[in-house]
């Protein structure tokens, strides 16, 4: 097994960042471009919004050197000073329980409250307490997770007979997974019920992650962030020394990566497409959805 090489790019500094449901130990976690986005970007505090370890009735543990390099490099950032602040999700609820189980130093909560450089205040939790009612029942869950951890067997399987696709794309069992993820989030109610919950609070927006779906608007009249996911989506929200919450990373970053340019996608909190951009630039492509202060 080959270790992976320590990156030596100067990283892009950012006032806080936000990356949810890395899901590692899972077979669709992508670890490597977890600790790709890791080693190019920093930030004094970096808030892991849950399900970040899938240790959650795991029908297959799938761990590498990349997953133990991933661990090292959080290890190493807190060291130095970084704050790391783990906000506990559905999968991995036995950080809550077990300090032992902590592989590097962090800050354990079930939410917090972070306030941008503007002076917003933001409620930050993983966001499975309002999922569905039905989502919250422990059978329907666990069948779930059983059900994804087969499916993406099904698909390393297909993939090692030789069936690739590109690396922005999806295969077929991930565009299954992803349809459903969708088709769950219908109607956007768990939006709707995470900005009550950061309104009851007095805040002005809520960071998140649990649904894999990457947004940025404030639709419901508050600011609803989503981190997205590493599995699916490959995002992650980050703050500016101005305040402005931008979404990273995406599936469309991956294109302009295996075309050796970084993409840089700018879209407006309205929805429309602003912008987009190629240009010559390192190896990690960065996909902007960009938040302008003021909502």
């Amino acid at each position: 097994m080959t270790v992976p090489s320590i990156d030596h790019r100067l990283p892009r500094h950012h006032r806080a960042l936000f990356l949810s449901d890395l899901h590692l130990g899972s077979l669709g976690c992508r670890a490597d471009l977890v600790l790709d986005f890791l080693q190019a970007n920093s930030a004094p505090v970096i808030y892991l919004v849950g399900d970040v370890l899938d240790i959650w009735h795991p029908l297959h543990v799938h761990w590498t050197a990349t997953h133990d390099a991933i661990i090292a490099h959080l290890a190493r950032l807190a060291d130095v000073g970084v704050q790391l602040v783990y906000l506990v999700g559905n999968h991995d609820s036995e950080m809550r329980q077990d300090p032992r189980k902590h592989l590097f130093p962090v800050t354990i909560a079930d939410q917090v409250v972070h306030q941008t450089a503007d002076g917003k205040r933001f409620l930050v939790l993983h966001g499975d307490v309002c999922d569905a009612r039905v989502l919250r029942w422990h059978i329907c869950t666990r069948i779930g997770s059983h059900v994804d951890s087969l499916l993406r067997l099904a698909d390393h399987a297909l993939r090692r007979l030789g069936r690739r696709v590109r690396p922005e794309d999806r295969s077929l069992v991930q565009a299954l997974l992803s349809w459903v993820n969708s088709a769950l989030a219908f109607g956007h109610g768990h939006e709707k019920r995470l900005v009550a919950l950061a309104r009851a609070g007095g805040h002005d927006g809520v960071i998140c992650g649990h649904f894999h779906l990457a947004e940025l608007h404030d639709t419901h009249g508050l600011i609803y962030a989503n981190c997205g996911d590493w599995v699916d989506s490959f995002t992650a929200l980050a703050e500016d020394q101005s305040g402005q919450l931008t979404i990273l990373g995406g599936r469309a970053a991956l294109a302009a990566t295996s075309a050796g340019g970084l993409a840089s996608t700018q879209i407006s909190p309205a929805g429309g497409l602003a912008s987009t951009q190629i240009s010559p630039a390192g190896s990690l492509a960065s996909t902007q959805i960009s938040m302008e202060r003021g909502c």
